[in-house]
């Protein structure tokens, strides 16, 4: 017999058997446990896809920018050792290497002839047509790009002003440009129409722009370039940029003729001093020949014309370098 006491206690008992069977069982049963495993599974895949995700993009974001890196530095190069045909395009030639190694040749031969028939010492001949092929065709070719470059520092202020002036009325940069490169003067001129026809072929206009900067190797022209760049991927008012710019060349154009006036009185000073050896030679041997040929027949007068000659132009070097300044 049942004790009637004791059957609540066994029911309660039981329920609670029961529930604690089905709490435990349920899970297994209905597969809640392995949805829940699966998620968890999936997370951790998905967590993996997203390390491996972000490690690959850091990687390509890393290659991206030292590849960026290293066309820079190859770009600075070309620009600060320019090969011979750069230097012959910045001095607005149209020859090839070609054809200025064959002028070059033909100075040599020229001038060692020259010399041969007019010393009759082989000698004399050999150091002139070593000084005509290889010094004065470099300098003049020097001479024409340093003159090139100056006058297109003097005249891109007004060009800038002329595209600014254009922003400003509301037309578009392009058409500013091609304004620059029918209206203004020479080598601006012929500059920015190089941007038209690369902006024509499909290049963007900020990268036509920046190239401006490896035909003609100075700040300002790579201060134009930074300055389109920065507007066509930031965006803001180029007109204001633009303003800024031209108000910072007209600054550096101040600056440089304020010190090219300063430093005259240098310069003259450094010319006189320079000439004087030479001038003093030329009126003794005018005037005492016999005194001053000692100077050309004596093995001592050819050891000190070699040494003053040394320290002359050494003397020149330096006043020079002390005369001279980058901007």
């Amino acid at each position: 017999m049942i004790d009637m006491d004791r059957l609540p206690v066994i029911l309660l008992a039981t329920v609670a058997a029961g529930g604690a069977a089905y709490a435990l069982l349920y899970p297994l049963l209905s597969g809640e446990k392995r949805v829940e495993e699966r998620k968890k599974l999936a997370g951790v895949g998905l967590d993996r896809r997203r390390v491996v995700t972000q490690a690959t993009q850091e990687t390509l974001r890393r290659g991206h920018v030292a590849d960026s890196l290293k066309a820079l530095d190859e770009r600075q190069k070309r620009i600060n050792r320019p090969s011979l045909s750069m230097r012959i395009e910045q001095a607005g030639l149209s020859w090839s290497k070609d054809r200025f190694y064959a002028i070059s040749a033909a100075v040599a031969a020229a001038l060692g002839f020259a010399a041969l028939v007019l010393s009759g010492d082989m000698r004399i001949s050999l150091l002139a047509a070593f000084v005509g092929g290889l010094g004065l065709p470099r300098w003049a070719l020097a001479f024409l790009r340093k003159r090139r470059i100056a006058r297109f520092l003097n005249e891109l202020p007004n060009a800038v002003e002329v595209i600014l002036r254009g922003l400003k009325a509301g037309l578009p940069l392009g058409d500013c440009i091609r304004i620059v490169a029918n209206e203004t003067q020479e080598p601006v001129k012929s500059e920015f129409r190089t941007i038209v026809e690369e902006q024509a072929i499909g290049i963007p206009l900020a990268e036509a722009v920046a190239k401006l900067y490896e035909r003609m190797p100075v700040t300002e022209a790579n201060f134009l370039g930074i300055v389109i760049a920065i507007q066509s991927k930031a965006g803001g008012s180029l007109s204001d940029a633009l303003g800024n710019l031209a108000r910072v060349l007209r600054d550096r154009k101040k600056m440089k003729a304020k010190i090219q006036a300063m430093s005259m009185e240098a310069k003259a000073s450094a010319a006189i001093i320079g000439s004087l050896p030479i001038l003093t030679i030329a009126i003794i041997s005018v005037t005492s020949p016999d005194y001053m040929s000692l100077m050309w027949t004596t093995d001592l007068g050819r050891v000190l014309l070699v040494g003053g000659g040394c320290l002359m132009l050494t003397g020149v070097l330096v006043m020079k370098k002390m005369i001279s300044f980058d901007f």
